[in-house]
């Protein structure tokens, strides 16, 4: 069963303002922060879009860590530090959750699900009397298996139903059709009561029905459809008119 606004997860984020030492230092200097404003989610899907450098990755970072996730992803159990290069920005956030709680929770982040993958191999190293983590992945090494294979593991064998799902780019080793599949299996799991928040540039991935889409651009954010971001005008230029854009793209 799809969730509704009486049972999400989390409803809302918005920034402890008057607590910011200054507009000028990292991540409070970035064009989502400077023009922050109250973050509500949808009860399904949300997707958190914009060009590099607004500030996408950082604020899921933010509000996953502030819901008690490892900055480098995993379920709320994992805790590892390969690098620590995360912000402080949790500590500037205020969360209203729903008075529903997530059965399964996992923070994906493309950039370090390596580490993920890394740090279960080491647990499972050790000795232990219950199953194997990886089983629940699909029981194959993340390691053994391509990028795109080990991501996909993850949302079709990790990924329960009814859970809070925060996932940070990730179609970034995805092909085309891998992408359209991910876009059914979140449907299978929205249709299992899960509430997603995604990062992503993939028109293919911002396609859900009816999700709520964020822009992030330089005087802030913006509700917005499929269809009026710039990332699916580029895409449909491309598509529609190849030649003429690479004609100026060159030129230029």
């Amino acid at each position: 069963m799809k969730l509704s606004c009486d049972t999400q997860y989390i409803r809302e984020i918005s920034l402890k303002k008057d607590r910011i030492p200054s507009y000028q230092q990292f991540p409070f200097s970035l064009p989502v922060m400077k023009n922050f404003s109250e973050l509500t989610f949808h009860p399904n899907v949300t997707y958190i879009i914009g060009e590099n450098g607004m500030g996408k990755s950082t604020l899921l970072e933010g509000i996953a860590i502030a819901l008690g996730f490892n900055p480098e992803g995993g379920t709320l159990n994992f805790n590892f530090s390969s690098f620590d290069s995360h912000s402080d920005l949790h500590d500037y956030l205020r969360l209203v959750k729903g008075v529903e709680r997530a059965k399964d929770n996992f923070f994906f982040r493309a950039e370090t699900f390596y580490n993920v993958a890394s740090n279960i191999e080491e647990l499972d190293s050790e000795p232990a009397f219950g199953a194997k983590i990886i089983d629940s992945f699909g029981g194959k090494s993340l390691h053994e298996q391509s990028h795109g294979e080990s991501f996909f593991a993850a949302f079709t064998e990790r990924f329960r139903g009814d859970g809070l799902y925060i996932l940070d780019e990730p179609e970034a080793a995805l092909s085309p059709l891998r992408q359209l599949s991910m876009l059914a299996r979140i449907n299978e799991l929205v249709n299992k009561g899960s509430q997603f928040i995604i990062s992503t540039h993939s028109p293919i991935l911002m396609a859900y029905p009816d999700a709520k889409v964020i822009e992030l651009t330089e005087s802030g954010m913006t509700d917005s459809r499929l269809e009026d971001t710039g990332h699916y005008a580029i895409m449909k230029q491309f598509i529609e008119d190849r030649e003429r854009l690479l004609v100026h793209l060159f030129r230029e």
